[in-house]
C-alpha cells in the first residue's frame, strides 16, 4: 500500500517505517490513525521482517496529536444524549489505544528511533515500542496535562512499568519535559546518539543483530516477556513451559549452533505469513 504519513521498505529482514511529513513535525492527523495499524498489520502479515525501526524525519520525532483532529471534532463527542456520547468517546478511545496496543501484539520487536520532540501522543507510542534510542537533543513530554486533558493512550499505564513510578507521575503531574541524559538515566531509552545520522546507525545495527536470530525464537522471546510483565512470575513460568513444549523444534537449534560456529548468519525458515481463517 501506499502510504501519506510514513514510509514503509523492507530489507534484509528489517523494517523500516518512517514518519515523512517534518514539516507538519510529523503530528498524527487523522489519516495517520488510519494508515498507522493498516501498516503494522501489512508488515507482522507478511512474515518477511523480524524487525521493526521506527523513526521520523525532520527536527522532531512526533508532535503528537494534530491541531486539524481539535479542530475539526467528530460532532458525536460533544452532543446528544449524554449515554450514547460517553460509550462513542469510550470505544474511539480504546480504537485509538489499539494503534499502539498493535505494536505489542506484533510478532516481531519494534524499535523506536526518536529525534528532537517526542510529545503527546508521541510518548504514547513510544512506550508501546520494544526498546528506545534517542539522539541527544531529544526530549519526551507528557503534553496532555498542560492541555487540561489526561493522557489515554498508554503512557500512564505503560510508562511506570518502564521507569521509576515517581517519576512517572512527576512527568504526568507537571507536562514538563525530560530531556534525553534523564531518559538515559531512568532507563526510559537504551542508549543515546550525538545526531540523527548516528541514531540511524546505531539503531540498524541492533536491528541486524536481532534479524540474525531465528525468528520464531526472536518472537517467543518478545511474547514470554510481554506476559510476564503482566503476570506473576510463577503464572509466567508455568506458560514458558507449556510454550516450550509445542513451540521448541530442534531445527532453529542446530541451525543458529552452526552458524556460529561458522561465524556467519544462519539460514531459517520464515514465520508463516498471516492469512484470514480457512484462506
Amino acid at each position: 500500500m501506499v502510504y501519506q504519513c510514513f514510509d514503509i521498505a523492507i530489507n534484509d529482514h528489517i523494517a523500516q517505517l518512517t514518519f515523512n511529513r517534518p514539516q507538519q513535525l510529523n503530528s498524527m492527523n487523522k489519516a495517520f490513525w488510519r494508515e498507522f495499524p493498516q501498516a503494522l498489520a501489512e508488515i507482522d502479515q507478511s512474515a518477511d521482517a523480524r524487525v521493526l525501526i521506527i523513526s521520523s524525519t525532520g527536527k522532531h520525532f512526533c508532535a503528537g496529536m494534530d491541531l486539524s483532529v481539535f479542530q475539526n471534532p467528530d460532532p458525536k463527542m460533544f452532543g446528544g444524549e449524554p449515554g450514547r456520547r460517553g460509550e462513542h468517546v469510550r470505544r474511539l478511545v480504546q480504537q485509538l489505544q489499539d494503534c499502539f496496543t498493535q505494536m505489542e501484539k506484533m510478532r516481531i520487536p519494534v524499535l523506536t528511533a526518536i529525534q528532537g520532540g517526542c510529545i503527546g501522543g508521541a510518548v504514547d507510542l513510544v512506550c508501546a515500542s520494544d526498546s528506545r534510542y534517542c539522539t541527544e537533543d531529544a526530549f519526551f513530554t507528557i503534553k496532555e496535562t498542560a492541555l487540561g486533558m489526561t493522557a489515554d493512550l498508554g503512557t500512564l499505564q505503560r510508562l511506570p512499568k518502564l521507569i521509576a513510578p515517581g517519576l512517572a507521575r512527576e512527568l504526568a503531574f507537571t507536562a514538563r519535559k525530560m530531556p534525553s541524559a534523564e531518559a538515559l538515566n531512568s532507563g526510559f531509552v537504551n542508549q543515546v546518539f550525538s545526531d540523527a545520522e548516528a541514531l540511524q546507525q546505531g539503531v540498524m545495527a541492533v536491528a541486524k543483530q536481532i534479524a540474525e536470530h531465528s525468528p520464531l525464537a526472536v518472537s517467543g522471546t518478545k511474547t514470554m516477556m510481554n506476559y510476564a510483565r503482566d503476570h506473576s512470575t510463577a503464572d509466567s513460568l508455568e506458560y514458558m513451559a507449556t510454550w516450550q513444549a509445542g513451540m521448541f523444534q530442534p531445527n532453529d537449534l542446530m541451525i543458529s549452533m552452526a552458524a556460529q560456529m561458522q561465524k556467519k548468519p544462519g539460514e531459517f525458515e520464515p514465520l508463516h505469513p498471516i492469512t484470514e481463517p480457512f484462506e
